[in-house]
């Protein structure tokens, strides 16, 4: 997935993990755009019908296609060129996946995080809740925040690590200056993904876009190293 991928999953057996890591890989061959034999470049090419498109990638864009409704279109996964790119929402729909298969399990308590997007259920090796660093986007060997999402999913947008690879689909030749993270918990990975995503293509707006969307919470950092919290965020930070 051309990413860093962590699981724990306590003292589970090493089939478990060798399951999870199997379902990326899987999932990769299916959506990586930067593969040749992928669906999603197949499909890209037109080499595929869509009456043969997988149960998957139906699944992924009829999410994709929801999303930019409930963002009023700043979640699109349209290209210029007319080519479909589902990786703002593939990352978190997977996560959440692969959660899935270690609940199926019979384990209550995990960690999964893959690209600083990360699902967690119960207590870590120490039997504390699991907690997340929000990273400091000037200074990324440094934490900023701690959160304790306690079941929920949180999921971080931005610039400092990939560049400018997230556009406003409303002005695609500007370029999203005026922040450079956002951070999004939600009830679960997949939710914080999708949502951080669009609020972040919407620049400043996008933390009060979460303000005002049940269920989220979020930490923007702008340019200028100021942190602006939602209401309920500060919640989230009490270990």
């Amino acid at each position: 997935m051309g990413m860093p991928i962590t699981v724990d999953v306590g003292g589970a057996a090493g089939s478990l993990i060798d399951s999870v890591f199997g379902y990326f890989e899987q999932i990769d061959r299916r959506f990586s755009t930067y593969r040749t034999d992928s669906e999603i470049s197949a499909i890209n090419r037109g080499d595929v019908p869509v009456k043969d498109w997988s149960g998957e990638m139906m699944e992924v864009l009829a999410l994709a296609e929801r999303t930019r409704s409930e963002t009023g279109g700043f979640f699109d996964i349209h290209k210029a060129d007319g080519s479909l790119d589902p990786s703002g929402i593939v990352k978190g729909w997977a996560i959440r996946n692969a959660a899935e298969i270690v609940r199926q399990a019979g384990v209550r308590d995990f960690f999964i995080e893959a690209g600083g997007d990360i699902q967690s259920l119960g207590k870590n090796a120490s039997g504390q809740d699991w907690s997340v660093g929000i990273r400091n986007p000037f200074k990324t060997d440094e934490i900023i925040k701690v959160v304790y999402p306690r079941g929920r999913g949180v999921a971080t947008s931005g610039t400092y690590a990939r560049g400018q690879h997230i556009y406003n689909p409303h002005e695609p030749s500007d370029a999203i200056t005026d922040i450079v993270s956002l951070t999004v918990v939600g009830s679960d990975v997949l939710e914080a993904d999708r949502f951080a995503t669009a609020a972040f293509a919407m620049g400043r707006d996008g933390i009060l876009f979460i303000e005002q969307t049940p269920g989220l919470e979020g930490y923007v950092v702008d340019i200028n190293g100021r942190a602006t919290p939602t209401g309920g965020f500060g919640d989230l930070c009490e270990p």
